[in-house]
């Protein structure tokens, strides 16, 4: 089993940024691809960024490439969105989640075996 923790949401003002953390354990954090997501109120849960297990590969959706970046540090099983110029399209509720075994980033909630409890992001006009 694995256990995902994500922290570093908030209330920001647009325009302003945010770096959320994933925290893992329980199993091999390198053996796992990675990918965050976000579900606003009454929207489906959206696919927003990922990187495979080894680092060699990143996607983005198009509502956050260039604003967004992710990174990862496998030696501290640690996931991160670094999230610029904020809008308030970007409030909702942020997840981060892994999918074993991948050197590719697929993009559908599906596709992960581990998702965290998420954490709140709220962007104000």
């Amino acid at each position: 089993q694995v256990q995902l923790v994500e922290s570093g949401g908030g209330l920001v003002q647009a325009g302003g940024s945010l770096k959320l953390s994933c925290a893992g354990s329980g199993r091999t954090f390198s053996n796992y691809a990675i990918g965050w997501f976000r579900q606003a109120p009454g929207k489906e849960r959206e696919f927003v960024a990922g990187m495979s297990r080894n680092g060699d590969s990143t996607r983005y959706s198009d509502s956050v490439k260039g604003r967004f970046t992710i990174s990862r540090d496998n030696a501290k099983s640690t996931a991160y969105l670094q999230m610029n110029n904020l809008t308030p399209d970007d409030t909702a509720v942020y997840y981060c989640a892994l999918d074993f075994g991948r050197l590719i980033v697929r993009t559908t909630t599906t596709s992960y075996d581990y998702w965290g409890q998420g954490t709140q992001v709220t962007v104000s006009s």
